[in-house]
């Protein structure tokens, strides 16, 4: 069980990621490809796990829907890869590469597709196909997940990315040996 202090820097980190996630989202993001936004799910999925990682990017998403007139894309675009790469994360007993290949086909696929109808019947968009947004959504999220793979396969190389999930208590595993 999570100690007061503990649950105290979980909810810190969290805001901090939510926050972080709202000011970098901009960087190199057009319609559908939001690289920064996946580099932040993929880190919260290896720090907090799945569950953490769905409410900060439904919490960005939704900031970014209100602040920034973003369409539901920032939704759809983000809360499928941000879970399945947690749940990858954790399946795999900690392996880096399993939480980016969650992102990729939590995002780049399951996400994309279900933008289609989101964005064609809530949202009133004309001329899309199912696969419309695939292409972006992908390499978005390999742009991202490449910039988080890196960065925490040096955390985890420093014995950092230990350090962080141990005081968070959140996680109990960092990656092995691959």
């Amino acid at each position: 069980m999570m100690n007061k202090h503990n649950y105290l820097l979980s909810l810190v980190f969290f805001s901090m990621m939510v926050a972080v996630g709202v000011v970098i989202s901009p960087i190199l993001r057009v319609e559908g490809m939001c690289p920064m936004a996946h580099l932040i799910n993929i880190t919260m999925a290896v720090f907090m796990g799945p569950w953490y990682s769905f409410l900060c990017a439904l919490a960005i998403g939704l900031i970014r829907m209100a602040v920034m007139g973003i369409p539901p894309l920032a939704l759809t675009g983000a809360i499928f890869g941000a879970t399945l790469s947690g749940i990858l994360y954790r399946v795999s007993k900690g392996k880096i590469w399993a939480a980016v290949l969650g992102e990729i086909i939590g995002t780049g696929l399951i996400g994309s597709v279900l933008s289609y109808p989101v964005m064609t019947y809530l949202w009133g968009r004309t001329g899309l196909t199912w696969m419309f947004y695939v292409p972006s959504f992908l390499m978005g999220t390999i742009i991202g997940g490449s910039i988080a793979y890196i960065l925490l396969k040096s955390m985890s190389r420093s014995g950092i990315l230990e350090n962080i999930q141990r005081k968070l208590g959140v996680q109990k595993f960092v990656e092995t040996n691959e």
